[in-house]
């Protein structure tokens, strides 16, 4: 006869082969940092009441990173800041459109700055604007010059354009590849300045001051209402192997729930419906 402690500790196992036999799909996703911030409460509600699917949100690759991702198998969903190319699309990759999230000007939470006008920005990059008032020196956070964050600067003005250009060649700048490590970055930094997309600076947690630009801060209604001017797309990319399970989850992000929750990470969701395409 088996005793008492034998049999619970069978129990225990059967138990736990039990809970990890729900899970009967798993769903990769990956891309740019500010859409991988967006979708971490998004996967934590869809796991709530779909307890068989699990929800994988790795480390951002970035936009580029999570297209060779996707294309190669290695994902499931890439979610991108950045329109597909040529290539990509005739690889198979189908890119749907869904949300944006303003691209917020961000400090280390002791730069006693507030607002910035569109010609202070452009002389912080043009490296004129060198110190936060009677405060400490500025430190400018760069992004990569392929960054999507770089190409919005770059199209603010011709100025703009030309300012990001000296900042590019400027020696001993810091430069953070995603949003995430940029918020990381500026918050460490003292007067660290840069930009992030506003679902990230919300999702990360680092202690940061969001500033405003011409006195416009960067919200989603601000977007929606026109007088915000900065923004970052969000894509969400498939393929043909895209499975049902994962058809279902995209489902979700797409409905009022999951546009809900999008809405309060810090993203304007601008489309309607989910991709009307069988994979």
């Amino acid at each position: 006869m088996r005793k008492t402690s034998d049999w619970t500790a069978l129990l225990l196992v059967c138990a736990a082969g039990c809970l990890s036999a729900q899970v009967t799909d798993t769903i990769r996703i990956n891309g740019s940092g500010s859409a991988m911030s967006m979708l971490k409460p998004l996967a934590e509600a869809y796991q709530h009441t779909n307890r068989q699917v699990e929800v994988a949100v790795g480390k951002p690759l970035g936009s580029s990173g999570a297209l060779k991702a996707l294309l190669a198998g290695a994902i499931d969903i890439a979610v991108s800041s950045k329109p597909l190319t040529a290539e990509d699309s005739a690889k198979g990759a189908r890119l749907f459109a869904y949300g944006k999230t303003p691209l917020a000007l961000v400090a280390e939470r002791d730069v006693p700055a507030t607002d910035l006008s569109s010609a202070q920005l452009v002389d912080i990059f043009a490296g004129r604007m060198t110190r936060w008032g009677q405060g400490p020196p500025v430190r400018l956070v760069l992004r990569p010059e392929g960054d999507i964050d770089t190409q919005i600067l770059r199209a603010i003005s011709p100025v703009m354009n030309q300012a990001v250009s000296h900042a590019q060649v400027r020696p001993g700048m810091l430069v953070a590849v995603t949003d995430p490590e940029a918020t990381a970055l500026i918050s460490r930094t003292p007067g660290g300045f840069g930009v992030s997309g506003l679902a990230s600076v919300l999702g990360d947690g680092f202690p940061l001051k969001l500033l405003t630009l011409n006195g416009v801060a960067p919200t989603t209604a601000a977007l929606a209402n026109g007088t915000y001017p900065l923004a970052k797309d969000i894509h969400v990319v498939i393929t043909g192997r895209t499975t049902p399970a994962t058809m279902a989850f995209i489902a979700f992000i797409y409905s009022k729930p999951g546009r809900a929750l999008a809405q309060k990470a810090g993203v304007w969701v601008t489309a309607t419906a989910p991709p009307a395409v069988a994979p």
